[in-house]
């Protein structure tokens, strides 16, 4: 049962506490990369055999094999991921950035261009669940930032297919190539290339354990989007808020993963316990309530506080993935909240409508790193490049300026290569 606890009567490690995962995966992974570093294709087809059961022939998906799977998708579904993305690509085309050109002192041109970065990888995960919103969310803003190609890997059945849906979504989405692996050698491959599979520069996309020590092995030899903890989800409700919804909302996100987090803060302890009583009805209904079960009663919480204020400096302080304000006036509350990943504002807007509908992207910052990042954006996929350009005469009225303070810096071949301009200028 989900736990009810009152800000300023318990310590507040058990207020903020969160889970952290215990698996150590650090020297599995890094044999893996190296594997594919060293075997290319053949470490692919050997790890695809062991960990997804599959041998396969290719490990590229072919337009044959799109095309029958955008086939064997319900009509409805195609025009669900159609309404979707359309929704995606009008939140994400505001996020396009103009480059800049300063040209206000006499001689002196400075700017910055906006570059698209050359490939993105996107990693899509395979397992108990198919998740055609992360091939939307992931590669609809590469392509609206210019990317040259987007490459998209996840791992294949035990028939060596992959699941429809998500073929589907790439070619509604534009990806470009797709190949079937998985794991961390999948963000190996993206990493440092094979036969098959191009390197890429970014890799996106949440994964499992694996998944993410892979990611976080190879940045700096490519970038990546971040590192993904367990799902998150942090509700502020006043008095008025009805049960169901609250219950369902923070279940929404216990059924993805025994490790997530669902968290009430609210002012009326009346809610909070209807909340609780609410949570026990629903969870036996679900069809991953083993997963809710757990996540629930290991990590979940009701936080009772005396007022929506404190329940906002909480919130701040958990800084959470996701967070619902279901109160009466939530735009009254908006500016007080400074972390958070995505907000959802109301009583009519449940986290699952951002999972998939809404626009705003969904790859989140997890595990408190909300206080100092950004959802995936258009950003993630381009890169500034700035230039400055000067002419004779307004390099020489500043040049010993630029020498003097190279030479507070004990530099003094930076000091002369600004002098000696001067100097053939004299």
């Amino acid at each position: 049962m989900i736990r009810i606890l009152k800000y300023g009567e318990v310590a507040n490690a058990d207020i903020f506490a969160r889970a952290v995962p215990a698996m150590n995966v650090e020297a599995i992974v890094a044999d893996i990369i190296a594997a594919v570093r060293a075997e290319g294709d053949a470490a692919l087809y050997r790890y695809c055999e062991k960990f997804d059961g599959a041998k396969l022939a290719s490990l590229a998906v072919t337009e044959q094999e799109i095309d029958e799977a955008v086939a064997a998708v319900e009509p409805r579904f195609l025009a669900v991921l159609e309404r979707a993305a359309a929704n995606i690509r009008a939140f994400h085309e505001k996020q396009k950035r103009n480059s800049f050109i300063l040209n206000d002192q006499k001689g002196v041109v400075m700017g910055q261009k906006v570059v698209p970065i050359d490939r993105a990888g996107l990693y899509v995960p395979g397992g108990t669940a198919a998740y055609p919103s992360t091939v939307l969310m992931d590669s609809i803003p590469a392509k609206i930032a210019g990317c040259r190609e987007v490459v998209m890997v996840t791992p294949p059945g035990k028939n060596g297919k992959v699941n429809p849906v998500i073929l589907a979504a790439a070619k509604i989405a534009g990806v470009d190539r797709i190949f079937k692996v998985g794991g961390a050698q999948a963000v190996a491959a993206l990493a440092y290339g094979t036969e098959s599979v191009p390197r890429v520069d970014k890799i996106v996309g949440p994964g499992n354990a694996f998944v993410a020590e892979a990611k976080k092995q190879v940045f700096g030899t490519v970038s990546i989007d971040m590192i993904a903890g367990p799902s998150e989800i942090l509700i502020v409700a006043d008095g008025k808020t009805s049960p169901r919804h609250a219950a369902a909302d923070l279940l929404s996100q216990a059924e993805h993963d025994r490790l997530a987090s669902a968290v009430l803060v609210t002012d009326s302890a009346e809610l909070a316990e209807a909340v609780q009583s609410e949570i026990e009805r629903q969870i036996p209904t679900l069809s991953r309530a083993e997963i809710a079960r757990e996540s629930i009663d290991k990590n979940g919480k009701i936080i009772v506080v005396d007022d929506l204020r404190t329940a906002v400096e909480v919130s701040n302080e958990i800084a959470p993935e996701h967070l619902e304000l279901l109160v009466e006036n939530p735009f009254d509350i908006l500016d007080g909240i400074r972390h958070a990943g995505s907000v959802f504002m109301g009583r009519n807007c449940p986290e699952a409508l951002g999972d998939y509908m809404a626009g705003p992207n969904h790859t989140l910052p997890t595990s408190g790193t909300a206080r100092f990042a950004s959802p995936l954006s258009v950003d993630d996929f381009v890169k500034k490049m700035q230039y400055t350009y000067y002419t004779r005469e307004a390099l020489c009225d500043i040049a010993r300026d630029v020498a003097y303070f190279a030479e507070q810096e004990g530099l003094t071949a930076h000091a002369r290569s600004a002098i000696v301009r001067l100097e053939d200028e004299q």
